[in-house]
């Protein structure tokens, strides 16, 4: 892990389930190298929890805002940290939505 690694945490709201969201999110993360996870919220939002390359991170950002298409991506909250380095590959985690 380098000094430039970071990790984000951010919440996405708008129409973001339903719509391949988490998906979409897996295969971006993943095209970029992070490691992480994405899950729907009981709330109708998605978290994301995702580490690498500030850069990469950045571009996961971008791309959180447009969402897939079908997506509405209302606003998106999100906070850095130090990598933890506790992260391997990129996962769909099972939320509390029903659909799940």
């Amino acid at each position: 892990m380098s000094a430039t690694e970071a990790r984000l945490s951010a919440s996405v709201h708008g129409s973001v389930q339903g719509v391949g969201f988490r998906w979409f999110v897996q295969r971006e993360a993943a095209r970029l190298g992070l490691a992480g996870w994405v899950m729907n919220r009981h709330d109708g939002s998605v978290e994301v929890v995702a580490e690498g390359p500030e850069e990469a991170l950045q571009q996961l950002v971008g791309r959180l805002r447009a969402g897939p298409p079908g997506a509405a991506v209302l606003s998106l909250v999100q906070q850095r940290e130090p990598a933890r380095g506790d992260l391997i590959g990129f996962t769909i985690r099972s939320g509390s939505h029903p659909g799940d």
